[in-house]
């Protein structure tokens, strides 16, 4: 079963702008071209350079090595890291969201017994953006279709929709993870069966005789898939070393909530907030599930809302 659909992939996009970067060049002198051609004067000197990466050694995935010894493997991992590295903007943000959300995600793959590997498959589905939506329709960080999460137990409707709902949707791609490892045999496969369903990967792989991922001829999204999460990991997991600078103070702050149950229909989401010392606005942000500004409840179902720690949000400033 396919959990997703065109998803966004955002991390491995190809961004040119960020392939071709335009060197800062001392600017020439009207001397004709020849006089730099025939070495009469200095060329043109670049204050920005662009490098090839070195391969890393004992690349890996949930501990099981990528065979980077293959030459199609080192071009495909090679492409994967470049891309990403030289994504600068892109990247700045995804470090600076993996600390908000890292937190969350973390500790649940922990207590599921899932490799913290797979924490950066979030990264590549999402861009780690909780609302995010692929044309498809699959939705929330894990970009989990409406089906997946209602055959996992979410509720799905315009009023709720808990696949935003991010330990909810954590939980969700747990086990889905665990059952795909259990039935392909490995969690490179099981991240793969992720964007490509178990019975995709299982049949191209009955069909090609082979074994593992990095064996199959793929489509461009699932064969690009693995090799996006492990450069994602080696670049988050090394900023300095792949050129990222910045400090703790840049990075986006994980606010701690505490959790108020609710087993009624709240008529006004707005009036809801100001009594715990927030806006409505804030309230959305840390539960972008709640669909609506108001919760219909008709069947009385407990419901937590996350309501965040006092001093982390000033909603008395005026403008």
């Amino acid at each position: 079963m396919k959990i997703i659909k065109n998803s966004l992939a955002l991390i491995g996009v190809v961004c040119i702008s960020g392939l071709f970067i335009f060197a800062m060049q001392k600017a020439p002198d009207k001397k004709a071209p020849s006089d730099y051609l025939l070495g009469k004067e200095d060329p043109i000197v670049n204050s920005y350079n662009v490098y090839a990466l070195e391969m890393p050694e004992n690349l890996n995935f949930a501990g099981e090595p990528v065979p980077v010894e293959d030459p199609d493997i080192y071009e495909r991992m090679d492409r994967e890291l470049l891309v990403n590295t030289y994504w600068q903007s892109n990247g700045l943000l995804m470090f600076k969201r993996a600390q908000k959300y890292f937190p969350i995600i973390e500790p649940i793959l922990k207590k599921n017994g899932v490799p913290d590997d797979f924490k950066y498959l979030a990264v590549i589905e999402s861009g780690l953006v909780q609302t995010a939506k692929s044309p498809a329709g699959a939705s929330g960080v894990w970009q989990i279709m409406k089906a997946t999460g209602k055959e996992n137990g979410l509720e799905v409707n315009t009023n709720v929709d808990e696949r935003y709902n991010l330990e909810k949707a954590t939980e969700v791609a747990c086990n889905y993870l665990k059952k795909a490892k259990e039935s392909l045999g490995s969690w490179t496969k099981a991240a793969a069966a992720y964007n490509a369903g178990n019975y995709g990967v299982s049949r191209r792989l009955k069909e090609q005789d082979v074994d593992g991922y990095y064996d199959l001829l793929l489509g461009e999204e699932t064969g690009r898939y693995v090799f996006r999460i492990v450069a994602l990991k080696e670049i988050l997991s090394n900023p300095e070393k792949y050129g990222f600078n910045f400090n703790k103070s840049h990075l986006y702050k994980h606010v701690p909530t505490y959790k108020v149950e609710v087993d009624t229909a709240v008529t006004d989401f707005a009036q809801f907030a100001k009594k715990f010392g927030i806006n409505y606005k804030i309230l959305k942000l840390h539960n972008p599930w709640l669909r609506e500004p108001h919760l219909n409840n008709k069947s009385r179902k407990s419901y937590q809302i996350d309501i965040p720690e006092k001093g982390y949000y000033n909603t008395n400033t005026q403008p």
